[in-house]
């Protein structure tokens, strides 16, 4: 019963038969190993995207990070929501890796952003001229922070405000998967043919040991993004063994079922908990995310069982055991049904 985090579950085994196979003798480094060329050309074609950009790095703060500073300059601006990952859980990694460049934050309803909080957003910068910040690039989180997904017309609707100011836009798709079999659209509509500019596209939440690409659909920004990652201590002498990972994930298709598999799981999560009358949501959740509240009696039969997610309250230790608190749970691909099944038995009580 372990809905803490989708990076807290295993590796899919064929990701960590591949490391064993990518361990076999000797590979060039720094990138230059045969197995990024295939992946190079895989994502290539998955993303319909022949002239694309391709890169791996360790960590989904490194992709972001490293990703918003080839898009911005040090004097600008980077739009995103409240809920955003580089604002809240990054320790100001984008600021750091962007050498100055803040964030300016866009009110979001359910950690969405709405075009029109997106164009008000933005049209209140550049309202000082030297003396303020510049308008940058926007990052939007597809699966939101809070579980919720923007359609291909929202990202549309959102990418079109962002190019009437000449803007960029990024995408942090930590969750892209996730995000993609929610909407059962193709890669290339949730992404450049919506008109995003930049992905981090990401492994290590969805069945890989550590790994996530970031793709730019412009090559221009290549040989910057070269620089900037080695820069910043994040190009892999052994490189072999991040891209035996992510070509495993994108073999037969892999990552697609690892996703479906946690989606499904949450999917039985909720259809669960709607069923009892005392659960509230306080977001609809759209793919392996849930935000939903019950009693303090019920959390602690939970704990007490060995469940582990976060109580968002933090607050198990109250004396009032019917008070309402928040649990985020979070589904990863290995949840088996049964497990589903016996945290909502200890729900129910």
């Amino acid at each position: 019963m372990f809905f803490a985090s989708d990076n807290s579950g295993p590796a899919h085994p064929k990701v960590m038969e591949a490391l064993v196979r990518a361990n076999d003798g000797y590979a060039m480094p720094y990138g230059a190993d045969t197995l990024m060329d295939e992946v190079r050309t895989r994502i290539r074609e998955i993303f319909e995207a022949p002239e694309a950009a391709v890169y791996l790095v360790a960590t989904g703060t490194a992709a972001n990070a490293i990703a918003l500073a080839t898009l911005s300059q040090p004097w600008e601006t980077v739009f995103c929501t409240p809920q955003a990952h580089i604002h809240q859980d990054e320790c100001n990694a984008p600021e750091f890796f962007m050498g100055g460049t803040k964030l300016t934050l866009v009110p979001a309803d359910h950690a969405k952003m709405t075009p029109a909080s997106l164009h008000a957003a933005i049209a209140a910068e550049e309202s000082r001229g030297v003396h303020g910040p510049q308008r940058g690039p926007v990052s939007i989180t597809n699966v939101t922070e809070r579980g919720t997904v923007y359609s291909v017309a929202e990202l549309e609707a959102l990418t079109k405000v962002a190019k009437e100011f000449g803007l960029a836009t990024h995408l942090d798709g930590a969750r892209f998967a996730n995000a993609l079999v929610s909407l059962g659209c193709t890669p290339a509509e949730m992404t450049w043919k919506a008109g995003i500019d930049a992905v981090s596209f990401g492994g290590t939440k969805n069945g890989c040991m550590g790994v996530e690409a970031v793709i730019f659909f412009d090559p221009k920004h290549a040989w910057e993004f070269e620089l900037r990652r080695k820069r910043g201590a994040h190009l892999f002498s052994k490189h072999r063994y991040l891209s035996a990972q992510m070509l495993a994930y994108l073999t037969d298709d892999l990552w697609l079922d690892l996703a479906r598999r946690s989606n499904n799981a949450n999917a039985r999560l909720v259809r669960g908990l709607k069923q009892i009358e005392s659960v509230h949501f306080l977001h609809e959740p759209d793919a392996n995310i849930t935000f939903a509240g019950w009693s303090r009696a019920g959390h602690r039969r939970l704990h007490d069982a060995g469940a582990a997610y976060y109580v968002w309250d933090d607050n198990l230790a109250g004396d009032d055991p019917d008070e309402v608190l928040t649990a985020r749970m979070v589904a990863d691909w290995s949840m088996s049904e049964a497990n589903v099944d016996r945290f909502l038995d200890l729900v129910r009580g």
